[in-house]
C-alpha cells in the first residue's frame, strides 16, 4: 500500500503529549528530534535519561526518587530501576479529590453508576482502614474474584495504599481455575461480588466463592460486594465473611496513610494462561508498572486530563490493570461489565457516544466480530469524541483495518498494541503523531529496545523472526511467585538468547518502522522446515464470507509436519469441495503454497481462554492424543472434545 490509511493533522500533532514531551527534552537537554524514530533511538540509547524525564513529565509523586536511575543496567534479568525511590502506587492514581467524575460503570442494561474523585478517595480510605484492621500490610496478598466494577478498583487501590499485593481473576472462572491461581499465592483477604450479569442473565458467584474460600487456609476474610442484590445472602459462609458495606461501616473516610515503599516492591501478581500447565504467577513491581503505563497512556495513547478512557476487559486480563492506571492521567474511566453484544452489537458504541469516549479499547476479535455481523457504526452513531481506537489480544488483520476506516470512523488513530501479561504492557503500539499503515502496528514503543532476531541472533528488518528486547526495561517482572532461585523465570524469557528477552512472538519489522505479528513462536508451523506464522493463514481464511473463524495447528505426519486448518463456518454454510478449494486458492494466492493446509476440517466451536484467545497448543495436544491440563483456564473447555480422534486426520 503506497499511502497510509490515516495521518494526524497539524493541530493534533502540535497539541499531543508526545510533542510536549519532546519540548521538555529540548528544554532540559537541548535534544531535538526530527521524527518519532529519532526520539525512539534516543529513548533507547539514553534510556536512563528517558525514564527520568518521563517521571518528571508524568508528575510522579514520591517521597524521594533517589540519585540512582538504573543499577546493573546491562543485566537481564537483574537490572533495577530507581533503587532508592520511595513512593506509593495508589497515591499516584488518587491525585485528585474533587466532585468531577472519576469512574462511570455500566453492567449491561441493569446498572449504571458514577463515582466522583472524592467518592473514590473516600471508599479507598475506608477500605484501606478495614484491610489494615484485618492485619493486611506490605507483602500480604489480597485477591479479587470480581467483575469489572468500581469496587474492584477500590479494593485494589486500598491494597496498594498499604503496600500489599493485589491479584484478580474474573467471576466466570470455575473453582479449580481460581485455585490454580489464588491457591499458589495464599491471599489473606478475598473480595467477591455476589454475582454478575452476562447476556441479559444473572449469574451468582456465591457458591463458587464459598468453595474457593474453603480451600484457602490462609484466608482471614471474605468480603462480598453487592451487585445482583442490595443485601447479598451470606448463608453457608463462616463468621469471617462480611458484606462490603458492613466491612467498611466502622471506618470513616479521611486522609489515606499511603505506605511509601520501594520502587521495586511487588504490586500485582498476574497469571499466564495456564493452558499448557499450571499458570505461572508473574510478580510485577509498583514502580515498573506505573512508569510503563504512564508511558503508554500519556505518550503512545495521548491520554490527557478530562479524557474518557474505555477498554472492554475483564479482571482476569492485564488490560484491566492497564485501564485502571489511566487515573494517573486524571482521565475518567469508563467501565463496562457483561456481553459486548447484549442486547446487540451496538451497545459499546452506544456507551461511547453517551459518555463522549476519547480512547476506545477492544480486542482484535471484537472488531472481527463486528465486521462479520456487518455492523456499520459510522452510519448509526456519532463517535466524534473518539480520537483513538485501541486494539490488542491477537493480531489485527489487514481486513480489520479496512473495516475500521470504512465502517467505524475515518478520522481516528487505529492503535494496535502487542505485549502481554509478562511485561504488563506492550513492546509495540500506537503513535498519535504518525501515520497508520494497513495491517501494521504503528511503532516500537519508547524506552524499549525492541528488535527482531533471526535464529542466529542477528537483527533483521523486512524478514520474519523472533520478537526480542535487548536492554532491560522497568516493567520486567520481579520474578515468578515460589521460584526462589529464578530458574523458571530465566527459562521463560532468557534461555534462547543470553541476556536478551525473547518474548515468544513471530514478527516482522517493516520499512515504516512498524511491526506485523504472525502469531506465537511456539505455535509457528514448520512444514518441510519452513517457518509459517498462523496469523498469515487466519488473515486469508477469515476474509472469506463463509468462514466465521479458523484455528491452525501443525500435525506430526510421516516424519514431517502438515498444516491442518479447522474452520467454524457461518450459519447455513457447509464445508463442501467447492469451499475447500476456495479456501486453498485464497491462501495460495495471497500467502504461499507452503501455507496451504493439507487438511481442512469444519468444527462447531473453537476453544478459547477466558480472555478470548484461541488455544492452538491445547488443540495440537488433543489431535496428538496428549492430555490437556488446566481446562479451567478455558471459557469453553467442552470444545476440545470436537478435535479428538478425528477420522479426517488419520490419513
Amino acid at each position: 500500500m503506497s499511502e497510509p490509511m490515516w495521518q494526524p493533522g497539524p493541530e493534533r500533532v502540535a497539541t499531543s503529549n508526545l510533542t510536549r514531551f519532546m519540548a521538555l527534552v529540548a528544554e532540559r537537554d537541548g535534544r531535538r528530534f526530527d521524527d518519532y524514530e529519532a526520539l525512539l533511538r534516543w529513548s533507547v540509547e539514553e534510556r536512563e535519561r528517558f525514564w527520568e524525564l518521563l517521571w518528571d513529565f508524568a508528575g510522579i509523586r514520591a517521597e524521594t526518587r533517589g540519585e540512582r536511575t538504573v543499577v546493573d543496567g546491562d543485566r537481564m534479568p537483574g537490572a533495577r530501576f530507581f533503587p532508592d525511590a520511595r513512593f506509593n502506587f495508589a497515591e499516584n492514581l488518587l491525585r485528585r479529590r474533587d466532585g468531577t467524575t472519576a469512574i462511570v460503570f455500566r453492567g449491561e442494561d441493569k446498572i449504571e453508576r458514577r463515582l466522583s474523585w472524592q467518592e473514590l478517595h473516600d471508599l479507598v480510605s475506608r477500605t484501606a482502614k478495614a484491610l489494615a484492621a484485618d492485619g493486611v500490610g506490605p507483602g500480604d496478598r489480597v485477591a479479587g474474584f470480581m467483575p469489572n466494577m468500581p469496587e474492584t478498583i477500590v479494593a485494589m487501590l486500598a491494597t496498594a495504599s498499604l503496600g500489599a499485593i493485589w491479584s484478580s481473576c474474573s467471576p466466570d472462572f470455575g473453582i479449580k481455575g481460581v485455585m490454580d491461581r489464588f491457591g499458589q499465592i495464599e491471599p489473606k483477604v478475598l473480595f467477591t461480588a455476589d454475582g454478575y450479569h452476562y447476556n441479559g442473565k444473572s449469574h451468582s458467584s456465591l457458591d463458587r466463592a464459598r468453595g474457593i474460600a474453603a480451600e484457602l487456609p490462609a484466608l482471614k476474610r471474605l468480603v462480598v460486594v453487592s451487585y445482583l442484590e442490595e443485601k447479598p445472602d451470606l448463608g453457608g459462609l463462616d463468621s469471617w465473611a462480611s458484606r462490603f458495606a458492613d466491612y467498611i461501616a466502622g471506618h470513616p473516610a479521611g486522609d489515606i496513610a499511603f505506605h511509601q515503599g520501594e520502587f521495586n516492591a511487588p504490586l500485582y501478581i498476574m497469571y499466564s494462561s495456564g493452558t499448557t500447565g499450571m499458570p505461572k504467577c508473574i510478580v510485577h513491581g509498583a514502580g515498573g508498572t506505573l512508569l510503563k503505563h504512564v508511558e503508554e497512556h500519556l505518550l503512545q495513547s495521548d491520554l490527557k486530563p478530562g479524557d474518557r478512557l474505555f477498554y472492554f476487559t475483564t479482571c482476569g486480563w492485564m488490560m484491566w490493570n492497564w485501564l485502571v492506571s489511566g487515573l494517573v492521567a486524571e482521565a475518567t474511566l469508563l467501565l463496562y461489565d457483561g456481553s459486548p453484544f447484549y442486547p446487540d452489537g451496538n451497545v459499546l458504541f452506544d456507551y461511547a457516544d453517551a459518555e463522549r469516549c476519547t480512547q476506545f479499547g477492544v480486542s482484535a476479535k471484537y472488531i472481527d466480530s463486528l465486521a462479520n455481523a456487518e455492523l456499520a457504526p459510522m452510519e448509526t452513531h456519532d463517535l466524534s469524541s473518539i480520537r483513538t481506537i485501541l486494539s490488542t489480544g491477537s493480531p489485527l488483520a489487514p481486513l480489520s483495518f479496512d473495516y475500521v476506516y470504512e465502517k467505524v470512523k475515518r478520522d481516528v488513530c487505529l492503535s494496535s498494541m502487542s505485549g502481554g501479561t509478562d511485561l504488563i504492557g506492550s513492546f509495540v503500539g500506537g503513535n498519535p503523531i504518525g501515520p497508520v499503515w494497513r495491517g501494521e502496528i504503528q511503532k516500537r514503543l519508547l524506552g524499549m529496545a525492541t528488535d527482531v532476531f533471526d535464529e542466529d541472533g542477528n537483527s533483521i528488518v523486512g524478514t520474519k523472526g523472533e520478537l526480542v528486547c535487548t536492554k532491560p526495561f522497568p516493567s520486567m517482572p520481579l520474578g515468578f511467585w515460589n521460584d526462589p532461585d529464578g530458574r523458571r523465570y530465566h527459562e521463560a524469557y532468557f534461555e534462547r538468547y543470553p541476556n536478551i528477552w525473547c518474548h515468544g512472538d513471530y514478527v516482522e519489522l517493516t520499512e515504516h518502522g512498524g511491526m506485523i505479528i504472525y502469531g506465537r513462536s511456539d505455535a509457528v508451523l514448520n512444514p518441510g522446515g519452513v517457518r509459517i506464522g498462523t496469523a498469515e493463514i487466519y488473515r486469508q481464511v477469515e476474509s472469506l464470507d463463509e468462514v466465521a473463524e479458523g484455528l491452525v495447528v501443525g500435525q506430526d505426519w510421516q516424519n514431517d509436519v502438515r498444516v491442518v486448518l479447522f474452520v467454524r463456518l457461518k450459519g447455513g454454510v457447509t464445508l463442501d469441495a467447492a469451499l475447500e478449494d476456495r479456501i486453498r486458492r485464497r491462501i495460495r494466492e495471497n500467502a504461499t503454497p507452503r501455507h496451504v493446509p493439507a487438511r481442512i476440517v469444519a468444527v462447531a466451536d473453537i476453544p478459547r481462554t477466558l480472555s478470548g484467545k484461541i488455544v492452538e497448543l491445547a488443540v495440537r495436544d488433543v489431535i496428538h492424543g496428549r492430555a490437556v491440563r488446566n481446562k479451567d483456564a478455558l471459557a469453553n473447555p467442552e470444545a476440545l472434545d470436537l478435535f479428538a480422534d478425528l477420522e479426517a486426520l488419520k490419513s
